[in-house]
């Protein structure tokens, strides 16, 4: 199972409220079969509104945190805008406050979803504008977000953190894991085998 303790990368600051899920990934590509491709739509629209969006800037493609504001992911409960955000390149957000469901969506994929206080996230947003280029390690084991000298607590649901810290979060890792139970049990269920072994 893989664990996640922290996650380093450059960051792309869309320092916004009320981002909704269907701005994350509009509605018109949750008919896919599979989340493959999800990526390069990733806030699409808006995206054709404002030639300024950052995520089409050069300067922050690559990037793997992402800096958000207030209730962020409120709307639908899609799995396919965590699935959009991570293809694109995030692998953690910190933001001021999430939408519940696409919270727990995001720590199933295994995308850390931190709080912060608005004044560090106004500052981490210009710092990362500034230097598009500069480190943002967001840590779990510390729950501490550091870029650069800009140092600053962070918070994160103590169920959810576990999860993600133990490689709890990975579900299907967990059944790989238990395979060897699942067969013992598989073997003792008479309409698995026909007959239950005593």
């Amino acid at each position: 199972m893989q664990t996640i303790e922290a996650v380093s990368g450059r960051a792309v600051p869309l320092f916004l409220d009320d981002i909704d899920t269907d701005r994350i990934i509009p509605a018109r590509y949750l008919r896919c079969v599979t989340f493959e491709g999800l990526g390069e739509h990733v806030f699409e629209d808006d995206r054709k509104q404002d030639p300024n969006h950052p995520f089409d800037k050069p300067q922050f493609q690559g990037a793997t945190v992402l800096v958000a504001g207030r209730n962020f992911g409120c709307g639908s409960s899609r799995e396919h805008a965590p699935q959009a955000l991570m293809r694109w390149g995030v692998r953690a957000v910190v933001a001021e406050s999430y939408a519940e469901i696409f919270f727990g969506n995001c720590t199933a994929n295994g995308i850390p979803c931190v709080t912060a206080d608005r004044a560090h996230l106004q500052q981490l947003a210009e710092a990362v504008a500034a230097n598009p280029q500069q480190t943002v390690t967001v840590d779990l084991m510390k729950l501490t977000v550091e870029s650069g000298a800009l140092k600053f607590p962070c918070k994160m649901q103590e169920g959810a953190r576990q999860s993600l810290t133990t490689g709890n979060w990975d579900f299907l890792a967990q059944l790989v894991d238990a395979a060897p139970q699942i067969r013992e049990t598989a073997e003792r269920l008479p309409y698995m085998t026909g007959f239950a072994k005593v």
